[in-house]
């Protein structure tokens, strides 16, 4: 089973759930993005504390040692999410689509040729949009593995051994990769707005 929630950061981080956390937040520019991921976190686990989380190698976060749950979260500009599993690691990322200095020269250092054709295949117009469909790919694949960013270059986000499914909501690229086949539709996310409404991955029907 897999939960994937959107929700923004200027909302969550004032959350009646974040002020509990807030003594644990990092001070300066990853203060409000930490407590939003925190209060998602805390939201999508409840009745249940939220567990000890630790961080691997590479700095991914996960939580303690036993627990039956992995996650990952991603954000950009005010828009965050959260992808949830119970069958085993997992990596999202989110970009707001948006123009880039040099991401022309940034395509080039760190695209496979696979990629490139893909990207080369696509109108001018739609050509940013495709970059940041294939860089949240990328990212995906990085962070379910648990590597640093300096890895994207070696992944082929078009291979077939990638769990990989993405979308495109309004002005954000969205990207999973996933232990097992999972797609991402506008149908299974869930926006923290209606996050009350849903069923909790700790309690599966």
């Amino acid at each position: 089973m897999y939960q994937f929630v959107l929700g923004k950061i200027s909302t969550l981080s004032a959350d009646p759930l974040a002020s509990t956390l807030a003594d644990r937040a990092p001070q300066g520019a990853r203060h409000a993005s930490w407590l939003a991921g925190r209060t998602l976190l805390a939201r999508a686990l409840s009745p249940h504390p939220l567990p000890d989380i630790i961080y691997g190698e590479q700095g991914k976060p996960a939580f303690a040692e036993g627990h039956p749950l992995w996650f990952n979260l991603s954000h950009s500009g005010d828009d965050i999410a959260l992808l949830m599993s119970d069958e085993g690691e997992v990596g999202c990322d989110i970009e707001v689509i948006r123009p880039r200095k040099n991401w022309q020269a940034l395509a080039n250092a760190v695209f496979s040729m696979t990629e490139h054709n893909e990207l080369e295949r696509e109108a001018p117009e739609e050509r940013l949009s495709a970059f940041w469909r294939i860089w949240t790919r990328k990212e995906a694949i990085v962070k379910q593995r648990g590597g640093s960013a300096w890895q994207i270059v070696s992944i082929d986000s078009t291979a077939q051994t990638h769990a990989v499914s993405q979308l495109q909501v309004g002005s954000l690229s969205l990207a999973v990769c996933t232990s097992t086949p999972y797609t991402l539709t506008n149908e299974s996310i869930i926006h923290v707005g209606t996050f009350g409404a849903e069923k909790s991955l700790t309690h599966p029907e």
